[in-house]
């Protein structure tokens, strides 16, 4: 009985045990709606920490960009800083070179590259490693300067000292093998170098003037001992109407001629040499050192004023390389047309700096080398002027404008302006004295053909046979050296003068010959002129192709065979009768 009852009560109380588990389904719902709200809540504060991250990720990856560039742009000037630094820092084997060892051949090398390292620091001085080491690269060039002032003066001293030391060997040999330290001079040390060159100048003009003082001296000495003097054609001995013409002489207008004169030679008192040949060793000595002395003076006095710049130079730290892309392409783009007028504008400019600067380089050295070749100049001047003060005989004296010629040709061959002036102020010198002494044999040879050479108180000079053929031998061996010392087809200087001689010889033999009254008495002994004329150019001429044997060949063997013809004529006309 009591196990029903239970049962019993439940039966009886339905809506109580449904209204439980209602309470508790509304508990559970309850629980999951907090849970819900919990869970939105969550969600959305999650979603707030999703933006605060993104943002983050955002900030990091624009931070991650700019350390990308900025990693890049140092990348960009890494290696131009290393150079920077590879070259501001003097090497200690570079500074123990210059401070504990004295000059010499291996300075050659060492030098350009300190002076590399001392233009980088000059040109860095914003650079506080720059700065730091300029009182250190001022030291070693001071220490530098100074050892190379004393040791180019002590290459000097055996030029100051002796005359017969070598110039040329110690010139290049010896201070172009050590140009680019006195260019460092130069550059780096303007009054030491200065200094330098005037010492130089000192030692070059005393050795010179040396030189040609003793070298001059001695040929005055040759020179007297032979004696030539300027003779009319119509005064000359007639012995000397056998002697041939002397090519040996007519050759020392050419270089390729005899050997010079050397000065030892003059102490042998019985060596004797023509003029000619004596001023053509002055010549030929002169141009030598003369052209010389120039290649060397324009070889280590022209210096270059700008160093090659260096490769961190070039790139560290340059405008172009702290712009972006874009703004150089922006820049390039902007103003073109103004940007090329500037850019031309500045290459005129610089052009014409060039060109200047080249004038007055060109200036410096010709003053050089005046300074060091002035003596010399005075000595040969004055030794030109003694061969030509007498006035010498014609054909010597042509022959040494011809070789004055020569030697101002082959000056300018080896490009010395000043020795080419020099040169062509002492042809002007000697073409007046030709000019001179050829009007005074035509003049005489005009007079003796018009018969008024005796003057107011003197029987006129009688012409004779061997008179006339004396002319006439001496008026070929004039023509065939004139052709021989002419190398141009038509020069009027020389044969002008020729035409003019010519025309008074025919006058000559015309006078002589119309002494005669007899016709062809006459025409025979015109061509009997005319024959020795042509035989003598025939004999002569053979050796010379010039177009002006030809015309002279032509012209007295037209008058020839009109003399000829003459004669016939005569003959024929005193037959008939």
């Amino acid at each position: 009985m009591s196990t029903d009852t239970p049962q019993v009560e439940t039966l009886k109380h339905p809506d109580s045990t449904r209204e439980k588990e209602f309470v508790e389904l509304h508990e559970q719902i309850q629980t999951s709606v907090n849970l819900l709200d919990s869970l939105e809540s969550f969600l959305s504060t999650f979603q707030k920490d999703l933006t605060a991250v993104s943002g983050q990720i955002s900030e990091l990856q624009d931070r991650s960009k700019d350390i990308d560039n900025r990693l890049k742009s140092r990348r960009k000037i890494e290696k131009p800083l290393s150079s920077l630094i590879t070259d501001i820092i003097i090497p200690p084997s570079l500074a123990t070179l210059i401070l504990d060892t004295q000059v010499g051949e291996p300075w050659i090398t060492a030098i350009d590259e300190f002076e590399r390292h001392l233009e980088v620091v000059k040109a860095r001085l914003r650079v506080k490693a720059a700065r730091d080491l300029g009182d250190v690269v001022e030291g070693l060039r001071i220490v530098a300067a100074t050892k190379l002032r004393v040791f180019f003066l002590a290459l000097f001293q055996p030029i100051r000292n002796s005359v017969t030391t070598n110039m040329q060997v110690i010139q290049t040999s010896v201070l172009i093998k050590y140009r680019p330290l006195f260019a460092f001079l130069r550059r780096q040390a303007a009054p030491v170098a200065y200094e330098l060159q005037r010492s130089y100048v000192g030692a070059a003009r005393v050795y010179y003037e040396t030189g040609f003082r003793r070298y001059t001296r001695s040929l005055g000495y040759i020179k007297v001992r032979t004696t030539e003097k300027f003779d009319l054609i119509v005064n000359e001995s007639e012995k000397s109407d056998d002697i041939p013409l002397d090519l040996e002489r007519l050759a020392n207008a050419q270089f390729d001629g005899p050997s010079i004169t050397l000065a030892y030679m003059g102490d042998d008192k019985t060596y004797k040499e023509h003029p000619e040949a004596l001023f053509r060793s002055v010549m030929l000595v002169f141009m030598d050192n003369a052209t010389a002395e120039y290649t060397f003076v324009k070889t280590f006095f022209t210096i270059d004023s700008i160093i090659p710049a260096l490769d961190s130079q070039k790139s560290l730290l340059s405008p172009s390389s702290l712009l972006s892309p874009m703004e150089r392409q922006s820049n390039a783009g902007s103003d073109y047309g103004g940007r090329s007028r500037v850019e031309s504008a500045s290459f005129a400019g610089a052009l014409d700096s060039a060109t200047n600067a080249a004038h007055e380089e060109q200036a410096n050295v010709d003053a050089i080398w005046r300074q060091v070749f002035d003596p010399v100049l005075g000595y040969v001047q004055t030794f030109v002027k003694t061969v030509i003060e007498p006035p010498p005989p014609i054909l010597p004296l042509l022959t040494m404008i011809r070789l004055t010629e020569h030697v101002v040709t082959e000056i300018e061959n080896r490009a010395c302006p000043p020795g080419v002036t020099f040169m062509f102020g002492l042809r002007l010198q000697m073409w007046p004295v030709f000019q001179k002494l050829m009007n005074d044999n035509i003049e005489a040879l005009k007079k003796l053909a018009e018969g008024s050479t005796g003057g107011y108180f003197s029987r006129a000079t009688v012409i004779t046979e061997a008179t006339v053929k004396s002319i006439c031998n001496r008026y070929i061996r004039f023509f065939i050296a004139f052709v021989i010392l002419t190398e141009k087809e038509d020069e009027t200087m020389i044969f002008s003068n020729l035409l003019r001689m010519r025309q008074e010889v025919e006058k000559l033999i015309q006078r002589y010959t119309g002494q005669t009254s007899d016709a062809v008495a006459r025409a025979t002994a015109q061509s009997t002129f005319y024959e020795i004329l042509l035989r003598n150019l025939n004999k002569e001429v053979q050796s010379v192709a010039h177009p002006k044997s030809q015309h002279e060949l032509a012209y007295w063997a037209k008058l020839e065979e009109e003399a000829r013809r003459k004669i016939i004529s005569v003959q024929q006309t005193r037959t008939r009768r």
